[in-house]
């Protein structure tokens, strides 16, 4: 018996770990593959906040970027909290070893991403995600109270009483990479498994982002929100891999401009008779907002999406040719190395981008302290969002995995890895109290079924379920969405799940089927809010709906 187990190894699970060891507790970490595998460690961008808690303008303007970005239906309470929280939460980051950029007179280098009226994100070049990690695993790893399981696959959370109305954590299951189930009793589970970008076929994310928290915290009775708003960040490098890379808003945020390859050919031309000639009064996004290339995500994304299906072609194209090549080699040197890898120079060659799946916005209810709601087990609700009165007991969500309220129907650039670390302080704060006051027990939990399940022999099937998932998503429940795309999406999703039902109840778990079934889960989820949703707002766009 453990008291506090955490699955997942991004930013909000490593840094809720170290607070609960050095409390006391006994913690067991869970991560699917290396604890370096994660979305925080591919973050490039930085954490916005605000660090003079003084400066009440700057404060508020935070807060009303934030709310704006989600099209005001963030949780204003939640918005003030976490931007008043910032820089206590920024300040523990440092503390740990973080190292943030800093200008020469010692000052922090803040950048700008879209969304932003000021510049208030911190960040470590262009590898802002790696650097916290690489502090946060060093931390982590230096407890002694926490136990660490690489390679290792949360299964499915074990109830107290699976049959009781009132839903209690006991422990989990948990798949070794050999193949073999063991059961990790534990009195409390705080799930930070992060996002599903592999539910759609082009994505930032890492192999492990298949939705696996949300989906078994779904199964043992939790609630979930917002699981419409999926957010694609608008500028990954499109070179026909199936594994864009992530071109940093900061990027833009320094002067980086979209056009289509018509935009810059007109440029050009202006330039030879005015060679101030401002290479945004050119760019299609200046149709669209006043804003430009530095508009939100979910109205830059769209408007590539119109054009890339108005020209017929693959990508849009990212210029930089009239900034400081220099500057922007030493700002974002992995970004720059991936370009020369690819026979691109930052600074010179225009880089073609297109959306690509990158963060969900919704996720499992929780409250300002980052306990999961239970749902209503009596409603016939398919989007599985009606809210009971009470939280599962022992349960709590960090992270990707989690809808906080704060970012509303779109996420603003750079708050996510702040709302993680605000969030993960917040539940270590939590669980600490209720380990206090919640009885020990000792009940024997039940092992994994594995009595007459066969091992899985073939595995092309699931490569082709998966395949046609992915598919699914991207063709019916990507950036632009209608009512018959959908509906087909969830004809198809009805029989993909049936096929892997069946194959669930008669093999033994691995990896590919456990994600598998995760995945089409979450994808019903998914499609069901978005066919709930009857107004289109931030990312959810419906054309039946214009």
């Amino acid at each position: 018996m453990v008291d506090v187990t955490i699955v997942g190894s991004g930013i909000a699970g490593l840094f809720v770990a170290t607070r609960c060891a050095r409390a006391g507790q006994k913690v067991a970490l869970v991560t699917k593959q290396r604890l370096s595998d994660s979305s925080t460690n591919r973050a490039q961008g930085g954490i916005a906040g605000v660090l003079d808690t003084n400066d009440s303008e700057a404060v508020d303007a935070h807060i009303r970027d934030t709310l704006e970005a989600g099209a005001g239906i963030g949780d204003e309470k939640i918005v003030r909290m976490v931007v008043k929280e910032a820089a206590a939460r920024i300040q523990d980051l440092v503390n740990e070893g973080v190292n943030f950029d800093k200008e020469e007179n010692g000052a922090y280098d803040l950048a700008m991403e879209g969304g932003h009226q000021e510049r208030r994100i911190l960040h470590t070049k262009d590898a802002t995600g790696a650097e916290i990690e690489r502090a946060l695993i060093a931390s982590c790893r230096s407890e002694k109270r926490i136990t660490i399981y690489e390679d290792c696959l949360a299964l499915d959370l074990i109830l107290d009483d699976r049959d009781s109305d009132e839903r209690k954590i006991a422990g989990l299951w948990c798949l070794n990479s050999d193949g073999s189930v063991f059961t990790l009793p534990s009195r409390a589970v705080l799930i930070a498994t992060g996002g599903a970008g592999q539910l759609w076929r082009h994505t930032t994310n890492p192999s492990v982002a298949t939705g696996d928290g949300i989906a078994m915290a779904v199964r043992a009775g939790a609630a979930v929100a917002d699981l419409e708003f999926a957010q694609f960040h608008p500028t990954a490098y499109s070179n026909g891999d199936s594994n864009p890379f992530l071109i940093s808003e900061a990027v833009r945020g320094d002067g980086a401009v979209l056009m289509t390859a018509e935009d810059l050919e007109n440029w050009h031309q202006a330039k030879q008779t005015d060679s101030s000639a401002d290479p945004n009064d050119f760019s299609f996004m200046r149709q669209t907002d006043a804003r430009g290339s530095l508009a939100t995500r979910d109205i830059v994304a769209r408007a590539i999406d119109t054009e890339l299906k108005r020209s017929g072609r693959h990508h849009v194209l990212l210029v930089t040719e009239h900034l400081d090549a220099v500057h922007l080699a030493s700002r974002f040197p992995n970004i720059a190395n991936k370009m020369l890898k690819n026979g691109l120079k930052i600074g010179i060659d225009a880089i073609p981008v297109a959306p690509a799946a990158h963060y969900i916005v919704g996720g499992l209810a929780v409250n300002e302290w980052g306990e999961v709601w239970q749902r209503d087990l009596n409603s016939d609700d398919p989007t599985f969002s009606t809210k009971s009165d009470r939280l599962v007991d022992g349960l709590f969500a960090i992270g990707e995995t989690a809808c906080t309220g704060l970012h509303g129907a779109n996420r603003l650039a750079s708050n996510s890895l702040l709302e993680a670390v605000v969030f993960s302080h917040r539940a270590g704060v939590r669980v600490l109290e209720w380990l206090a006051t919640a009885a020990e027990e000792k009940t024997s939990l039940p092992e994994w079924r594995a009595d007459g399940l066969a091992d899985l022999e073939e595995h092309a099937p699931l490569v082709h379920d998966r395949a046609q998932l992915r598919s699914t998503m991207s063709d019916d429940v990507g950036l632009v969405k209608s009512n018959w795309r959908m509906k087909r999406a969830q004809r198809r999703l009805a029989l993909l799940n049936e096929e892997v039902e069946r194959i669930w109840r008669r093999c033994l778990p691995s990896r590919e089927i456990v994600e598998l079934r995760n995945m089409v889960q979450l994808a019903q989820m998914i499609m069901a809010a978005s066919l709930a949703r009857e107004v289109n707002v931030g990312l959810h766009y419906n054309l039946d709906l214009t």
